[in-house]
């Protein structure tokens, strides 16, 4: 058994592969095999200390697997039952875990594992922007920047099969067919034109009522510049560093602008909440209407180049970790 450790923060230097030991699985916890696991921006945030970790720590977010040992009285899950987790604590970097049941959900047959480890911690982040941190509908014209992210091929397909307007961004003319293939209507290369001009070019002027942002630092200015009277800026991710102190009177008191810092632990809290959000995902990509293709795949003794890449905007759409 193996896992990735880090000591400190810092670049993908700190990453270390190191055998481990695993005792039994406790009450509500089971052993879990991994057969993949998901790679996603914010293990970078994690490593390189934006957000800080109690050290040592683990690393990794999602993966899915093999029950291969159950604790006492653990009854909803089998032993060979395939299953996928996303979320805290860390350690999803390992050949195998211990992990709490009430964190877990069964994967369907049809999903395969692959799969589900790609698309946990971003679908479920795409789940919970649309259905509950600001509930679109049918009609809505809506911005997503970094569309051509992992999150945002996701939330794009989602949220076009909900009947929205998507407006997407991209940093690069080769990511703009894969916005437009991922359903997005409006597509911006925000590095050659001014997306919030734009923005309002495609409303008339009217603005928008709701912008999605992962990027951060970078864009915030020019979202609070798309959003109507009372819209709501979604702030969800620094993929570009983090925002400066809002000045509150002077950024979001003049339209009366909402302003929300989202995270997966906050709606996804409990386990009728995580079953219900994987359940909705799992259903869209099984219907067609999620489309998911894996770009690449790293072994677990390659997870320091698969940092590099992601930092380098080199990893274009789900990536995952083979142990």
């Amino acid at each position: 058994m193996r896992a990735i450790k880090i000591k400190k923060p810092g670049g993908p230097e700190v990453l270390d592969l190191e055998d481990i030991n695993l005792n039994k699985p406790n009450k509500n916890e089971v052993l879990i095999e991994h057969t993949s696991i998901g790679l996603n921006y914010i293990d970078t945030y994690h490593r390189s200390g934006l957000y800080p970790l109690e050290m040592p720590s683990g690393l990794g977010m999602e993966a899915s697997g093999i029950i291969k040992e159950i604790g006492p009285d653990v009854s909803e899950f089998s032993i060979g039952d395939r299953v996928s987790y996303a979320g805290v604590p860390l350690g999803a970097y390992s050949t195998h875990r211990i992990y709490n049941t009430k964190n877990l959900v069964k994967v369907p047959k049809e999903i395969d594992l692959d799969i589900a480890a790609s698309i946990m911690t971003k679908g479920l982040t795409a789940f919970y922007l649309l259905h509950k941190t600001f509930p679109v509908k049918s009609g809505e014209t809506i911005l997503f920047h970094a569309a051509a992210g992992g999150v945002g091929q996701i939330f794009c397909q989602w949220a076009k099969s909900l009947g929205c307007n998507v407006i997407g961004t991209v940093g690069s003319e080769e990511k703009i067919d894969l916005a437009k293939k991922n359903g997005c209507d409006e597509i911006i290369n925000y590095r050659k034109e001014d997306f919030a001009k734009r923005v309002m070019e495609i409303t008339n002027g009217k603005g928008l009522s709701v912008v999605y942002d992962g990027v951060g630092k970078s864009t915030f200015e020019k979202s609070i510049e798309c959003l109507k009277t009372r819209g709501t800026m979604i702030s969800f991710g620094n993929a570009s560093g983090p925002l400066d102190p809002i000045n509150v009177p002077k950024i979001l008191q003049p339209k009366g602008l909402y302003f929300v810092r989202p995270s997966m632990g906050q709606y996804l809290n409990t386990n009728e909440e995580l079953n219900e959000a994987a359940k909705s995902l799992f259903d869209k990509v099984s219907s067609g209407k999620i489309k998911i293709e894996i770009f690449k795949k790293y072994k677990l003794d390659q997870v320091k180049q698969a940092h590099i890449d992601l930092e380098s905007r080199k990893i274009v759409g789900p990536a995952i970790i083979t142990p």
